[in-house]
């Protein structure tokens, strides 16, 4: 299960606004066609966002036809496009200025050809990175989890979402792998459905007991002792330790401490903007109301009936007890221990 794969001079891609009903793969040939699949979201989740861009980055330097001296104004033109399909996702803007920083490098290089093997070989790190960075944090993220425990999660962040093995998935394959008696319970996040097609999938592949619950349940199964710890994913987190995720994490959060329950993000290093003080300074990406209106194409909803459709919300430091990292759990005060971590070697 891939959400993308490299297959040389194409990127081939799992669209998974057809999933569960359907495997359907695309096959990108240009950096629009990558543009296209990252906007519509037939590849989502911020670490797979991030790699997508990578390797629509070298697909613009593979498929241009130009002259050496006009390859820097054509990549330019190629991040530009990239840079605004998902604007939330931090990690999309991580991975284009790791190809920006090799195409600057060089940029000496007389020979195209030379220049386009050094883009591939970077979005091939930038996948490689996520894979083993997903890996150790399902190990660390273990460690907080109890012998025997049943975790909510809100939208998809496994494999989908990355390019292998998941981030708060990772965490409950590294802990079901490890014996212990879990079982999840997966909201359905409307309006796109994530948590209901996606996650449910992934887990019932594995395996690992899993509930499906309606978005406006959790409260209740937390009142009802239910649930031990919740454990999601982010898309960006400010360097104050705000997080922002899939719209209804925020409600999750203040469940949580409600009811005396531990509430941890589960992200790579990739998703942490130090350079971003606070929550309120994450642009919010606003999606179509046509989502809110209808499901898969058919209407719920007056046709004409005004929506908002903010794609994610954020969640304050203070609601949020431990964030996992491949290099460790991070916890409060955030401001200072996020540092830490990002100038650990």
């Amino acid at each position: 299960m891939k959400a993308i794969e490299w297959l040389g001079n194409s990127l081939r891609i799992l669209d998974q606004t057809k999933l569960p009903m359907v495997s359907i793969y695309r096959e990108a040939s240009t950096y629009e066609d990558v543009a296209e699949a990252i906007e519509h979201m037939e590849v989502r989740g911020a670490p797979a966002i991030g790699a997508a861009a990578a390797y629509g980055f070298a697909l613009g330097a593979l498929t241009y036809t130009g002259p050496r001296e006009g390859l820097a104004d054509h990549m330019e033109a190629v991040y530009n496009r990239l840079a605004v399909t998902r604007p939330t996702a931090v990690n999309l803007f991580w991975a284009l200025r790791r190809m920006q920083d090799v195409l600057r490098e060089a940029r000496d290089m007389e020979d195209l050809d030379a220049i386009r093997l050094r883009l591939v070989e970077e979005a091939d790190k930038i996948a490689e990175d996520d894979r083993r960075m997903n890996r150790l944090i399902g190990q660390y993220g273990n460690g907080i989890v109890p012998e025997k425990a049943a975790i909510l999660t809100h939208c998809n962040a496994g494999a989908l979402a990355t390019v292998e093995y998941g981030t708060a998935l990772g965490v409950m394959r590294s802990a079901h792998a490890a014996g212990k008696d879990i079982h999840v319970y997966a909201d359905e996040t409307r309006p796109f459905l994530q948590g209901a097609r996606l996650t449910t999938w992934e887990l019932m592949q594995d395996k690992i007991p899993v509930t499906l619950i309606a978005d406006n349940m959790a409260g209740f199964l937390m009142q009802q002792g239910k649930i031990d710890l919740v454990v999601v994913g982010a898309d960006r987190i400010a360097s104050n330790g705000d997080t922002a995720n899939k719209i209804g994490t925020y409600s999750l959060a203040v469940l949580a401490q409600a009811h005396g329950i531990a509430f941890y993000v589960a992200a790579p290093t990739s998703t942490i903007d130090l350079k971003m003080p606070s929550g309120q300074d994450i642009p919010i990406e606003e999606r179509q109301g046509k989502e809110i209106r209808e499901v898969f194409g058919v209407p719920i909803a007056p046709p004409d009936v005004q929506v908002y459709n903010p794609a994610f919300d954020v969640t304050p430091a203070k609601y949020i007890t431990g964030i996992i990292t491949e290099k460790g759990i991070v916890q409060p005060p955030y401001s200072v221990n996020l540092l830490k971590l990002m100038v650990r070697s």
